[in-house]
């Protein structure tokens, strides 16, 4: 309870001696465009920071290409072609897989029956064309 007495009368103090220095208020309108200029400067130099840094990885990137080049060089090493298509050829991940709809679910069994009846069929066929006292006509 004192602690909240004293901030008070240190606060209330604080915004007299605030108000007293900082005036009233009426340059408002050059205090904005103080404010916007300064915006303008610090977005430039963030700019250009940005530009600076983005040359430096650069310059890095191109010196470590040449030495490794350099290296591939002296042991006759050949330099592997980048696969841009090389996520789509990694190990399926069964978790991860498409869920599949059920109409194609349902053209998977279709297909299977069908494939089940054809191999029966052939199985019956087969075996009565053997057993057939004709099959030595054609």
């Amino acid at each position: 309870m004192a602690a909240f007495i004293a901030k008070q009368m240190v606060g209330n103090q604080l915004s007299a001696v605030k108000g007293a220095v900082g005036g009233d208020g009426g340059d408002d309108g050059d205090d904005k465009e103080k404010a916007e200029e300064e915006e303008r400067e610090r977005q430039e130099a963030i700019k250009e920071a940005e530009d600076r840094r983005k040359e430096k990885h650069r310059k890095m990137e191109e010196e470590r290409e040449k030495m490794r080049q350099d290296i591939r060089d002296k042991y006759n090493i050949k330099k592997k072609e980048e696969i841009v298509e090389a996520t789509p050829q990694e190990e399926p991940n069964p978790l991860m897989r498409k869920k599949k709809t059920p109409e194609e679910l349902a053209a998977e069994a279709e297909q299977e029956e069908l494939d089940d009846f054809t191999t029966r069929l052939k199985k019956r066929l087969s075996v009565a064309f053997k057993n057939c006292p004709l099959r030595n006509l054609f």
